[in-house]
């Protein structure tokens, strides 16, 4: 059997496959961007703290030189850090322990001398790669002067590189660890939404009716697997009706198309004892009866399947609109209001006026209020266990089996029926008046 497109199973990577990337992907960005700014900072903060240390030392040697208090060795502290003094011609007049009186830390004509003190980078050193240098001029003993300092970035350029390899390895692996902790993370959290969908695909599978499993905790899957459920429910008892709106029809419409058929067959084989006129006579009595039985089942078909519109229902209103005033008295205690589908309301109002009116021997009571239609009258009334069972579809108690003495047997079905499908419902009882009372409650608000 071919497959329709809606059958097919995922081709491409799952919802979790794709979350699980996109949130490696992320990590991984952000651990790039954040090691590269790591490292950025910390080179400028250690290119600027060496800025200082020469930059100090120039100033401190400056002040010696000034004051004529130059020792025989200039003072260093970092570690490769070079001082010198060199007079016009570049020449060395004093140095620190670490350096030769007759090698200048760099030619003088390559270091750009102005007023106070210039700092930078260079790699003229004599005795490094590269390194920071601080240059100042002074005066000493009435002759210029030049002072300098330098201190090498050999060390800064090799924590960096450490700190790059560091991170070459490390930004990988935390980003594989935050993958398999994100995948497992969502698994866990998308196992309700996997449940969702094996629930629905084996209902799917079924056929029939089924329900989707709810998560234990009240967030939004378990908001979502319930209001599928309740439209499971809804549509299994659409599904329902219309069985049993075909079941019904069936097997109500199968008497009375009998007995057409029955008629039509005696006037065929007789046709000298079997006019026209009673023939047509015959034949209206039960097509009409078939016409009503078959209004009430689409009735009964439509109920609930779509939501009705409601308003604000006058109930005295409605009562005096379907109902016969001659053959009934109405009371009406309050406002007698409610809030509902008004042609409904008044459908249930007839039906069950219409079976007090059937069973009643002399009178039939109709009491309004707000919300509330209570149908009275002093027929025999019903044996409390038939309470319930008359709601029934084409039930019909032992003294009402004849077709004049009652309907179609689906009155009181339709009217409970549209009564819970407006919000209600209706309950019977023994009434004051001798016989069944019929209570009619719908919203109000």
């Amino acid at each position: 059997m071919r497959r329709t497109k809606h059958e097919h199973p995922w081709h491409g990577p799952s919802l979790r496959m794709r979350l699980t990337l996109i949130a490696s992907g992320a990590l991984f960005v952000a651990l790039v961007v954040g090691a590269f700014a790591l490292t950025t900072v910390l080179s400028r903060t250690r290119i600027d703290a060496l800025d200082t240390v020469v930059r100090e030392r120039v100033a401190t040697i400056a002040v010696l030189v000034e004051d004529d208090r130059l020792p025989d060795e200039l003072p260093v502290a970092e570690p490769g850090e070079i001082a010198q003094l060199l007079d016009a011609r570049g020449g060395v007049l004093a140095t620190s322990p670490n350096a030769s009186r007759t090698l200048p830390v760099v030619p003088l004509d390559t270091v750009a001398v102005g007023r106070g003190t210039a700092v930078g980078s260079t790699s003229e050193s004599a005795y490094d790669d590269e390194a920071r240098i601080a240059v100042r001029s002074s005066t000493y003993r009435g002759e210029p002067v030049t002072v300098v300092a330098t201190v090498p970035i050999t060390e800064v350029q090799s924590v960096l590189d450490a700190l790059r390899l560091a991170l070459v390895m490390v930004v990988p692996v935390l980003t594989l660890l935050l993958g398999l902790v994100v995948w497992l993370i969502l698994g866990r959290a998308l196992r309700p939404v996997e449940e969702l969908r094996r629930g629905a695909a084996q209902v799917a599978s079924t056929g029939g009716p089924g329900s989707l499993p709810v998560p234990r905790r009240d967030d939004e899957l378990g908001a979502l697997a319930r209001t599928l459920n309740s439209m499971l429910d809804r549509l299994e008892a659409g599904a329902a009706r219309q069985r049993r709106f075909v079941a019904d029809a069936a097997h109500e419409l199968r008497s009375p198309l009998a007995t057409l058929r029955a008629s039509i067959e005696v006037a065929r084989l007789h046709p000298e004892s079997y006019d026209t006129a009673e023939l047509a006579s015959d034949l209206e009595a039960e097509v009409l009866r078939m016409q009503a039985l078959v209004d009430d089942l689409l009735l009964l078909a439509r109920v609930g399947s779509a939501p009705s519109a409601r308003t604000d229902v006058d109930l005295a209103a409605v009562v005096r609109d379907v109902v016969p005033m001659t053959a009934v008295a109405l009371v009406v205690d309050g406002s007698g209001r409610a809030f509902a589908a008004e042609a409904l309301v008044g459908r249930v109002v007839r039906n069950l006026v219409d079976n007090a009116l059937r069973h009643a021997t002399a009178q039939v009571r109709v009491t309004v209020a707000d919300g509330l239609v209570v149908v009275d009258d002093d027929g025999a009334g019903l044996a409390e266990q038939d309470y319930e069972r008359v709601f029934e579809r084409f039930v019909r108690l032992d003294d009402a089996r004849e077709r004049d003495a009652g309907g179609s047997g689906l009155g009181l079905a339709i009217a409970r029926e549209v009564a819970r499908e407006q919000g209600g419902d209706i309950r019977l009882s023994r009434s004051p008046l001798g016989g069944l009372r019929a209570e009619l409650r719908v919203p109000v608000s």
